[in-house]
């Protein structure tokens, strides 16, 4: 090889790749003819190699199914037809693309988001934010305890705090059975979760939703209506969830990424179909439970029974949805599904915690002792709601864990768009100039829908209710404070700077490995692979 140079190459965003320049082409030819161990991971088809890739995707999508989503779908569809679909298209889309974001950092990275946390912020701040992590993963876990203890209700006909307590038993049963044959349990999990799926397209098909209607509520933004914006906040909390973050980042340092920019390129891409295509089924599921129940609840000629069953229309009640496709067998058949969406959904926010609690504090714990101990502190106001409140109370606990979501939302999304665009996390990885836009830009509109709810909903209850005024002012006294600490705190995680540089960009002094690399073709003995994360090997995941 007569000259060899490395030259910067630009692209959209301002990032910069080195690329392999050589002035006398054949010399590439004599280098590829070098016999070198063939990583058999380069050798496969494209579509062997993206298979590989499959699993990190569809585990977190299972979380855009979980009962929190079907409970805020129903109450959408039933109080506002279908106004509020465009919630779920701009909330799977902002999904995606954060969803894609935190696969490109723990590919690229081999961290994961709270790992990174914890390298860049201060102490107050990480135990803060692994606080905040934490009761993220509560507050989603309760709308399956709560799905989950509906289910029973419904097949067993025990009462819902009975059923709030058998939840935590049914959990550990199924995490226990995943030794004797994870794939098998988790396909049998899926398939009936897609059983219910299915039973609602069935439905939609039935009822047939007027088309010009759907698509205006698809794409024309309204909202309209005392509850609508809680109801959009709530639809977004459970779409968007912040704990998934922290679980996608992880997921995808449990698959072998070649070190090179086309490794890493082709690891992103794939990361990025496969999550684009399981969101886009959980998308198409989400917009059919929201017409069916806008199509049942307002249409015309209703029935007495079905106008009451919409006026308290909830999770335990939503089987009359379905009859007429499935008739008497409706709420078996919807009972069985939603139970294998609360536990499906179990399991994926026991991984999420566990990466949580390792990244931030350095601790492992087993599966089943991280699911009970998260399952006992979700149970508490699950069974305390339940008692008082029966099955209706229960269904307004999911909604309000679903805004506890969405206002927690800020806490994860700022550090992964910080850390995702910065050179000195990502080094010429770092997102494009649009990525950047266009994510800040959905994101500060959340951030600012939530902040304005808090602050006028809050408000606007202070001057309404019934309270004595000194009641009023105590509260007052006590909430302003916390409102402003949450919005200081907004503020300072946008604008701090990050400080530590931790991108380990691998140098390849060798040209004829370089130009290898850049091929596809690596030699294992130079360690050309990130490397491949042990603790992370039990992730039940294909291989």
């Amino acid at each position: 090889m007569d000259a060899l140079e490395l030259q910067s190459q630009a692209n959209i965003g301002g990032s910069k790749r080195i690329v392999a320049v050589d002035e006398n082409p054949s010399s590439i030819d004599e280098s590829k003819k070098f016999d070198l161990d063939h990583d058999p991971q380069e050798e496969k088809p494209g579509w062997r190699k993206f298979l590989s890739f499959v699993g990190p995707g569809f585990l977190v999508s299972m979380a855009y199914l979980d009962p929190g989503n079907l409970e805020t779908d129903l109450q959408a569809g039933a109080n506002h037809g279908y106004e509020l679909l465009w919630i779920i298209l701009i909330g799977l889309i902002f999904a995606l693309i954060i969803q894609s974001l935190a696969a490109n950092l723990g590919v690229t990275t081999g961290r994961h988001l709270s790992e990174l946390c914890k390298a860049e912020y201060p102490k107050y701040v990480k135990y803060s934010l692994w606080l905040l992590a934490e009761v993220a993963v509560i507050a989603a876990d309760i709308p399956e305890v709560i799905g989950t203890a509906f289910a029973l209700n419904i097949l067993f006909h025990i009462p819902v705090w009975v059923g709030v307590l058998c939840t935590g038993m049914s959990t550990l049963l199924l995490l226990g059975l995943q030794k004797y044959g994870v794939r098998k349990l988790e396909l049998l999990v899926s398939v009936l979760v897609f059983v219910m799926a299915a039973c609602f397209f069935a439905e939609l098909s039935y009822v047939k939703p007027p088309a010009k209607d759907v698509l205006k509520g698809l794409f024309v933004p309204k909202l309209k209506g005392n509850s609508a914006t809680a109801d959009a906040i709530a639809l977004l909390g459970a779409l968007v969830m912040p704990h998934n973050l922290f679980l996608h980042s992880a997921l995808v340092l449990s698959r072998k990424v070649p070190n090179s920019v086309r490794g890493i390129n082709d690891a992103c891409r794939f990361f990025l179909i496969e999550s684009g295509f399981a969101l886009f089924v959980a998308f198409l599921i989400n917009v059919a439970i929201v017409s069916v129940s806008g199509a049942v609840c307002s249409g015309g000629n209703l029935s007495q029974g079905t106008i009451e069953s919409c006026n308290d229309l909830s999770l335990d009640s939503a089987s009359f949805l379905l009859k007429n496709v499935l008739g008497r067998s409706s709420s078996t058949i919807y009972a069985i599904a939603l139970l294998a969406s609360g536990q499906s959904s179990t399991i994926t926010g026991t991984y999420a915690g566990q990466f949580i609690m390792q990244g931030f504090l350095d601790l492992k714990m087993k599966k089943w002792l991280r699911n009970l101990m998260t399952r006992c502190i979700a149970i508490t106001p699950s069974l305390i709601v339940s008692i008082i409140g029966g099955s209706s109370g229960a269904g307004r606990l999911i909604i309000i864990a679903s805004m506890i979501l969405s206002f927690e939302l800020p806490f994860a999304l700022i550090p992964l768009l910080k850390f995702s665009s910065s050179t000195t996390k990502m080094g010429p990885y770092k997102n494009s100039i649009y990525i950047i836009v266009i994510s800040w830009i959905l994101g500060l509109g959340i951030i600012g829908i939530n902040i304005y709810y808090l602050s006028t909903g809050f408000v606007g209850w202070l001057i309404h209710n019934s309270l004595p005024k000194v009641g009023n002012v105590l509260i007052g006294i006590l909430v302003f404070p916390l409102m402003a600490v949450y919005i200081l705190a907004v503020i300072y995680l946008m604008f701090r700077k990050d400080t530590v540089d931790t991108f380990e960009q691998s140098a390849k002094h060798d040209p004829n490995t370089q130009i290898h690399m850049e091929d596809g073709n690596l030699n294992r003995d130079h360690g050309d692979h990130i490397p491949h994360r042990e603790d992370l090997a039990d992730i039940p995941l294909p291989e």
